[in-house]
């Protein structure tokens, strides 16, 4: 279980990690020299799956997919709400879902990676956190009863 405090660190370092790790999406230029990179270490790795080119339509969805992400990660840095750490968890539900298919499909085992990071991070802010109000009336209530 999560302190309040703990939990707001927890969504800020989710969201610190996905701006490292997606901000190379966000521009066809960036995005090309990432693929280029990974496709080297799946190479170097002789892991199975492949790892095609993009061509402009797929460009343009990584792209929009980096936008977005960069966008969602510096709101929770800036403002590392509990809500925020919830819905993120369950985007991170659905992203392991996809990237599970896509690892069925064929695609390289470099996924597989990510996929352990997202259930990870969605398992992390999906646990609950201490209501320290209700903790507070507890603690109260056990003083005066003494």
């Amino acid at each position: 279980m999560w302190t309040p405090a703990q939990y707001r660190r927890l969504v800020r370092a989710s969201a610190a990690y996905d701006l490292v790790v997606t901000a190379a999406f966000a521009t066809p230029w960036s995005f090309a020299l990432l693929h280029a990179a990974l496709t080297a270490l799946a190479t170097a790795l002789a892991l199975p799956g492949e790892f095609p080119a993009f061509s402009a339509v797929p460009m343009l969805m990584a792209n929009l997919l980096g936008s977005i992400v960069c966008v969602w990660s510096v709101l929770r840095l800036r403002d590392p709400q509990q809500q925020f750490g919830r819905y993120d968890a369950v985007a991170r539900g659905l992203f392991a879902l996809w990237q599970a298919y896509a690892l069925l499909q064929g695609a390289s085992w470099l996924v597989a990676g990510f996929l352990v990071v997202e259930l990870a991070w969605g398992i992390a802010q999906a646990l609950p956190v201490r209501d320290e109000l209700a903790l507070a009336d507890t603690r109260e209530l056990a003083g005066t009863a003494g």
